[in-house]
């Protein structure tokens, strides 16, 4: 959609609001809808080809409206869950389908999605010990538990630590700056000879620093054969997913017993739009389940209906399912993974630039979008070129430390990005580059 269809769109939505607050007192207030009601109205799976805006509108009128906001909002939620799992090719046992054990919610963040995990799995092996040794305390318990996750995990990873009141163990990274079975097994042997109780790993999926992936293959079977529950962060590279030539990044996932990542980064979803999936939802809503008088409602052990309310911190929620409904059906699955090609291959666009240039290297397999180089020397003067090109406001770098090398980031990451943006960018960082490495040599 382009700036003037998008300008009329949005006149058009004004209208439709204005429609709606002008004629609310004849809508009825309790839908005559029963749960269940939605999934019928929809295809199975998200539309290879896309929509017309057209048609999106007309059945929100149609399909929506008449559960609005409940059943809908949660009803949509599920159906878009099982759309994006299919998209990802995930396992069946992570989507809800009609019967599912398994299924997906829609969380604000990554960091939330990793400290529901962890809680998660908290409550679950509590309750496992307690129901072995039922002298033993919650606090007795508490204090032996050990979470873990590669050197390279994403500091919300620690903060779901310290929030859970666990301890967080980092495990080394290889030379890949992957976490490999060794290491982890290393850890979980010394920890449980010491008494402590390995209970949460953190796997991450294109890690925030370089986009490096732990080995899944190797870590998941360990997890499963310790019984510690394993946790996926695919943040920003599990959009890549939806495409084939990248779903290979993701095997092993059928070991994990969560997998999140964040459509709003990469899957034009605009934020917040966070996905998580669980093999088994009884594992998560049973340590979040609080059902007072004022919440309670007809359908309340139906077990026709899903209480997302069970599945995330707060009570309240959006209906952000509906954006995901928008941009699946505006987009298609080929125009979407049309779009993630695209960025890739200006990352190596920009790759293959660097490299041509002697004074420069590159400090990370370039997989997706992201490009990790920096200046060949100290790190002073990368965090000098670094502060240049921050300052010029022409382009905006991120940096990151990759062992003990000061690196410079260079992220694929707008919608309208073209060859001649990353062309223009790589000119304006060699012309700071040379001020740079001339004012060195002064």
């Amino acid at each position: 959609m382009n700036a003037s269809e998008f300008r009329r769109r949005g006149k058009e939505m004004v209208d439709y609001v204005a429609n709606y607050l002008e004629g609310i007192e004849g809508r009825q207030v309790y839908p005559d809808v029963e749960p269940g009601y939605l999934r019928p109205l929809i295809p199975a799976a998200a539309p290879q080809e896309p929509d017309t805006f057209e048609d999106i509108i007309n059945d929100i009128e149609k399909i929506i409206m008449p559960g609005a906001a409940s059943p809908a909002c949660t009803e949509l939620e599920t159906v878009m869950m099982d759309w994006l799992g299919q998209m990802l090719e995930l396992p069946e046992a992570f989507l809800a389908g009609k019967a599912g054990e398994g299924g997906g919610v829609i969380q604000g963040s990554a960091s939330e999605a990793t400290l529901m995990a962890l809680l998660a799995a908290r409550t679950k092996v509590i309750h496992q010990l307690q129901a072995e040794s039922p002298e033993l305390t919650q606090a007795a318990i508490m204090e032996k538990l050990v979470a873990y996750s590669s050197d390279q995990a994403h500091s919300s990873v620690e903060r779901a630590g310290l929030i859970g009141g666990v301890k967080l163990k980092a495990i080394p990274s290889d030379g890949n700056f992957a976490m490999r079975a060794s290491a982890l097994q290393e850890a979980l042997k010394r920890d449980k000879a010491a008494g402590l109780i390995p209970f949460f790993v953190v796997a991450t999926l294109g890690t925030t620093t370089c986009c490096s992936f732990d080995n899944l293959l190797e870590v998941g079977p360990i997890c499963n054969k310790e019984d510690v529950w394993l946790h996926i962060d695919a943040a920003y590279a599990g959009s890549a997913f939806i495409c084939p030539e990248f779903r290979h990044l993701l095997n092993g996932v059928e070991f994990a017993d969560s997998f999140n990542f964040n459509p709003h980064k990469w899957l034009l979803v605009n934020f917040d739009c966070s996905a998580m999936w669980v093999k088994k939802r009884a594992d998560l809503t049973g340590a979040f389940r609080l059902d007072p008088t004022y919440l309670k409602h007809s359908h309340q052990d139906s077990g026709f209906i899903t209480d997302y309310r069970h599945w995330q911190i707060p009570l309240g929620r959006r209906f952000r399912s509906l954006k995901m409904w928008f941009v699946f059906r505006m987009y298609g699955v080929k125009g979407l993974q049309s779009y993630i090609r695209k960025h890739v291959q200006l990352s190596h666009e920009f790759e293959s630039l660097v490299r041509q240039d002697p004074r420069f290297e590159i400090c990370a397999e370039v997989t997706l979008g992201l490009v990790c180089f920096r200046l060949k020397g100290s790190n002073k003067v990368n965090e000098a070129l670094l502060q240049r090109i921050n300052s010029a406001k022409k382009i905006h770098l991120v940096p990151c430390h990759l062992r003990d090398k000061f690196v410079l980031r260079f992220a694929i990451c707008s919608r309208t990005v073209e060859s001649a943006h990353v062309q223009v960018a790589w000119e304006h960082i060699k012309e700071m580059a040379a001020d740079v490495l001339q004012a060195e040599m002064e």
